[in-house]
């Protein structure tokens, strides 16, 4: 994982981390919602519509915002950046709490968008074995990308994040949240890309084992055989 800038002060790192993440939301709700008004009923225009979406708009804040804040959007690069000493514990802690603030932001401003009532619940329940693995193995992919991608190619890494998730919200039952702050914040909109509370601890418990995983399996391909004396 790469080291997060320093030439840019706290404040200014920690905005970047609000903003970009509040805008991942709006793009995903709001996407969702679009999709869902526009497709008359079909659930796969609507997904595609949604998938592409924040596809595109993870490269484009990713890109922008890398060079300020890491482009963390996600408490669990920030946390595990914090084990890897790139990321003081401090801070680390300080980008979880804005990001899980600045994601319930990005939903409220989708449903202004929309003149939807800014405060909802979900109902819609994603439960069972299959939604808790798929977030296993979205958030182990991911996780990976974010690992893998700044050492053996930096410049590719805005655009591998944003193509593994789009391919993951097609190829995993979950369509891939991959983020606790995400998970939450989406808990609080009843649209197309809502989660029902009830189903959030197990998505969480998922996306946590598939980070942990991934970070063990980055270090050891990582690691670089000492020669033999």
């Amino acid at each position: 994982m790469t080291a997060v800038p320093t030439d840019f002060g706290l404040v200014r790192r920690l905005a970047a981390e609000g903003l970009g993440t509040a805008l991942l939301l709006s793009i995903v709700v709001g996407s969702g919602i679009m999709g869902e008004r526009l497709s008359g009923g079909n659930d796969a225009i609507a997904l595609m519509l949604n998938t592409v979406s924040t596809g595109a708009g993870l490269a484009v804040l990713i890109t922008l915002l890398g060079p300020i804040s890491g482009a963390h959007f996600n408490p669990l690069v920030s946390v595990l950046s914090a084990g890897d000493r790139d990321l003081a514990a401090r801070e680390a802690l300080a980008r979880v709490a804005v990001q899980v603030v600045a994601a319930v932001a990005g939903v409220f401003l989708a449903h202004a968008m929309f003149e939807l009532p800014l405060f909802q619940v979900s109902d819609k329940v994603r439960s069972g074995g299959g939604q808790v693995l798929s977030e296993a193995v979205a958030t182990f992919g991911l996780i990976l990308v974010i690992r893998l991608a700044p050492r053996l190619d930096p410049g590719a890494t805005p655009a591998l994040v944003a193509l593994y998730i789009t391919a993951a919200y097609g190829f995993t039952a979950s369509t891939s949240f991959a983020n606790p702050a995400v998970t939450l914040a989406r808990s609080l909109t009843d649209t197309f890309a809502g989660i029902a509370p009830q189903s959030v601890p197990g998505f969480l418990l998922g996306q946590v084992g598939g980070a942990l995983a991934a970070a063990v399996a980055s270090r050891w391909l990582l690691d670089t055989p000492r020669p033999h004396s």
